[in-house]
Order: C-alpha cells, then structure tokens, then sequence
C-alpha cells in the first residue's frame, strides 16, 4: 500500500526546478538522491558485487553517483555505460567515477543489478539492442534494483515500452510517478521504496487512494439516520442480493430490494418492495447488478432513477445509457468493456480517460481494474493500489457497487463515496484466502 501524490514527467520536473532552481540546484538533488541510492543498495548488498548500468540523461547520472559512493564505502561495484552521457549533470556525475567504464556488450555478471538508464524522461519504445543488453545483464544477478523506474516503463500512462525485467525494487525519488500505480508498468517495480530528496510534500490531482474516516454514528441513532439503499432486482438475483448484502455489510442501516423479488426469500434483513417503491426514504441506490437489458429492465431502472437520490450504476445499465443521460450526483463502475462500451475507445493514460469520461458525462467513474482509477468531473483523480488479484471473481463488481452504495447512503459526497468503496472492497479482497468467491468478501468487509 502506497500513500500521497502522484506525479507526471512534467509536474516532476517542475517540482524539481520550484525546489531545487539552476543548474546547481540540479546538481545538489542528483547527488542527494544517487547517494541516498547508494546508502540503500548498500543494505542490500551483502558482500555482493554490484553492477550499475547506466543511460544519457540525469537517471544515469544518479547512477554514476551512487557508483562513487559504492566505492567510497569500500563495496564492490563496477559501472557499464548503455549510452554515452548526453547531459550536463551526467558528464558532470561521470567524472566523480574515475574507475573503467564497461561496455554492457562485454560486461559480466553481477550479483546486484542497479538500473539507472531511462527514467521518468522514457517515453518511446526501447529498441530491440537496448532491451537485449538490458536484459543480459538484469537476468543474470540475484537481485535487480532500479532507480525510480525500470527502464522501459511509460512514466505516464504505465505502458510497456519494452521493459527486459521485473525488479525486485525500485528506489523512487522524491514523488510516485503514475507507473508505479498503473498496469502493467506497476507490475514491474517490485517493492517500492521512496527516498527524500529534500524537495518536501508534492502536491498533484492525482494521487494514491488512502483509507477512509470512518463515519461516526451516534448512540442515539435509528437505523434510518445511517442510511436507506435501494437495490434493483433484475433477472439474475444473484448480483442484486450481493449488492444488497454489501450494502449492509457497507453500514448502510436499511437496504430494499426492487424489482423481480420472488426469486429471493424472505428475509428480516433486506427487505422487498414488491409493490410502490417508497421514494421519500431513499437515501441512495443500486441499479445494474444483474439488472437485464429487456424493456422491464429499464423500465425499473427509470423509476428508480426518477426518485432524484445519489446512484451507483453498475454492469447492465451501461450498456444502454448514453452519457448525457447520466443524472447527477452518480458513480458509475464501469470494467473496462463496459467503460469502452459507453465511452468509446478513447485516448490516453487510465487517469486521462476516467477524467475525460467523468467530465463528459458529469459524474463520477470509477474505471475497475487491478489500478482502479476513480475520477471526478472537476479532475481529482486516485489510483487505488490496495486491492488483490484474487478479486477478480465472478460477483466483485456486485459487492463493489453495494459498497459505494452503502458509503453515498451514509452521506459521503460522491467521489468520497467511491474512493471509500473501493478501498474497503480492496482491503476485504486482501484479507481473503485464495479460493475466495464474492460471497466470502460479505464477512470480510470493515
């Protein structure tokens, strides 16, 4: 679990030139971030030689600096030069290590690999030699360490761009970058760990979803003060009943079932409305979950969206509303099928498209997905990173739109609502055992 702001190639470039102006100011955060690199490997290495690889740019010269430490501390290290430096500050950094510079062509192997060749500047595909040299030598030790990102990884839309290995950590400097949240780039960090570079707090519209406060229920209660969900029933049951039991479990104090209610039974807990819906007393609802896409389907789905309370809209209710039509005050959780479905095919990073699809459509998208991004209309954006595989089941989706039901019930604003969904999905999702199914998260919900 990762926490704070998230930062693009360009945003960390300013927040480098705000912090830290000049040449000289770039010089100082070079040599404090490839010494604090250096002072990391330096736990790791165990007697191990270590062989850092490095590129043109400023990642390379975090290299060459945490070279000259290594060897300063009296540790085993040598260097290989992928590309020649191309910039000031790493010709400047090359020439505090006065040792042989290797050709990767040539160079052994090492038991630590560092990489220090493309950084948050990458953002063209690696050609074919770059990938094998890199590959060569990062396969070849026993522990692979990149600096701030593995080459070969979008910084901004988490793109594979070629990346010849999997680390087993990746050393970040002073800000995440979004690939280190989203797939499949995130897939190739390893354990992130984050080195202050003396720049302070960032500050971006992107960031790491984070738990949420929890909300406080007086002693004196009623089961109305905590909220009242509305679920539609449609012609499989099954969803609906998980969304509603989500509900519950979510904290919501009263949850109505609507729609096709014979196929369940009777229950003290959830309650059926087969009749009128009482639309005074719904303080939020579900509409989708195993819904249907027939004519009564949607003619459940319109009386229930004509009540003018907060809405979650999930699975089939996508499939057929435009994104004009989507009323206020609703988050819609689309997978990414259902979110091309609605949306079209359109351009960008994850973060980019839920933004461009919240904005369009004036509502809040949470776009699911081992990196669920959850965006506002106005631009705030969260990566939630707090999830796990084993999700990824049959009726997930379901106990998900139960959840955010549950948190738009109790009063949380709609982005609010969504990101506390997703994380206390997520958290229910970690804490499962493998095997799980969507009913054991129901249990497992905090």
């Amino acid at each position: 679990m990762t926490a704070g702001a998230i930062l693009t190639a360009s945003e960390m470039k300013g927040f480098e030139q705000d912090g830290a102006p000049g040449d000289e100011g770039g010089w100082s955060l070079m040599c404090r971030a490839g010494q604090a690199a250096a002072d990391r490997i330096a736990i790791r290495a165990a007697g191990r030689e270590i062989l850092i690889l490095c590129g043109p740019g400023n990642n390379g010269g975090d290299g060459y600096v945490a070279a000259a430490r290594l060897r300063d501390l009296g540790l085993r290290v040598r260097v290989a030069a992928l590309i020649e430096p191309e910039s000031e500050l790493c010709r400047r950094a090359r020439d505090l290590w006065v040792s042989e510079v290797e050709s990767p062509e040539v160079g052994a192997r090492a038991g630590i690999f560092v990489d220090a060749v493309f950084g948050s500047g990458q953002d063209r595909p690696l050609s074919d030699k770059i990938v094998a040299a890199i590959g060569r030598l990062a396969n070849a030790a026993e522990l692979r360490i990149a600096l701030d990102l593995v080459s070969g990884s979008g910084c901004d839309d988490g793109a594979d761009l070629g990346a010849p290995y999997h680390a087993e950590e990746t050393l970040v400097f002073a800000a995440w970058k979004p690939a280190h949240a989203l797939y499949p780039a995130a897939g190739f960090m390893g354990h992130l760990d984050m080195i202050d570079i003396g720049l302070g707090e960032p500050k971006a519209e992107l960031r790491f979803n984070s738990p949420p406060e929890a909300i406080p229920s007086p002693a004196t209660s009623h089961k109305f003060d905590r909220g009242t969900v509305l679920v539609a029933a449609g012609h499989m049951p099954g969803a609906a009943w998980l969304a509603a039991r989500a509900a519950q479990r979510g904290g919501a104090g009263y949850v109505t079932l609507a729609g096709y209610t014979d196929a369940f039974p009777p229950s003290s807990v959830v309650q059926m409305a087969a009749g009128e819906i009482d639309a005074d007393r719904q303080d939020a609802a579900v509409i989708g979950p195993g819904l249907g896409r027939g004519e009564e389907s949607r003619a459940l789905a319109q009386r229930i969206i004509d009540i003018g309370c907060p809405l979650v809209l999930d699975g089939d209710i996508l499939s057929w509303m435009k994104p004009d039509d989507v009323p206020p005050a609703s988050v819609l959780t689309p997978h990414e099928g259902e979110f091309r479905r609605m949306f079209g095919n359109l351009p960008g990073s994850k973060v980019e498209r839920a933004r461009t699809a919240a904005s369009r459509c004036g509502a809040v998208v949470c776009l699911k997905g081992r990196d669920t991004v959850i965006a506002s209309p106005e631009g705030a954006a969260v990566v939630n990173d707090h999830a796990h595989p084993r999700l990824g089941t049959a009726g997930s989706g379901d106990v998900l739109a139960g959840l955010v039901g549950a948190e738009l019930a109790r009063g949380r604003a709609p982005f609010e609502a969504a990101c506390a969904g997703v994380w206390r999905h997520g958290d229910a999702g970690c804490r499962g055992r493998d095997g799980l199914i969507a009913e054991d998260l129901l249990d497992l919900i905090r």
